[in-house]
């Protein structure tokens, strides 16, 4: 299930980013881009050259707006992990629609982004309070990687 669901949003992430007026790709084109961004999500993300990578700035917003949304949850001793799946699910999705990265930084983006979408899924299913926290400090982690590879 968690492959299906990566694959979809691989799609829908590989769909967005290369949605322009100009160019079609095919479904076929998509699956197998899909497939080798799945197979990249599981390799370390690299430096630029000892450098962070740049991403576009219509995207920044989404990414500095999920790790507000978690860090206000863990300042707050907030408990309703369900919302903020929901929320976290909806930075994400717009994240997704505004990407028009390519290239190098795309593929290393790519390599933050899967890992940090099942950690948000399993946030959404978790029932376990305590589980729940864990998995919010999870999150905590993967905005700060984020701010480890990207600018």
């Amino acid at each position: 299930m968690k492959k299906v669901f990566v694959l979809g949003i691989s799609v829908l992430f590989l769909w967005s980013c290369n949605n322009t007026t100009e160019k079609s790709t095919t479904h076929q084109e998509t699956e197998n881009h899909a497939e080798h961004q799945q197979d990249e999500s599981s390799e370390s993300i690299e430096l630029n050259n000892g450098e962070k990578w740049l991403v576009n700035e219509e995207m920044k917003p989404f990414v500095m707006k999920g790790e507000e949304l978690v860090n206000a949850y863990i300042q707050d001793g907030k408990t309703d992990y369900k919302t903020l799946a929901e929320q976290l699910k909806d930075q994400n999705t717009q994240l997704i629609r505004s990407c028009t990265m390519t290239g190098k930084s795309h593929d290393e983006l790519h390599k933050w982004l899967h890992p940090h979408l099942e950690i948000v899924k399993t946030l959404e299913s978790e029932t376990d309070e305590a589980k729940a926290n864990q998995i919010v400090l999870s999150l905590q982690k993967s905005y700060q990687d984020y701010h480890h590879y990207f600018n």
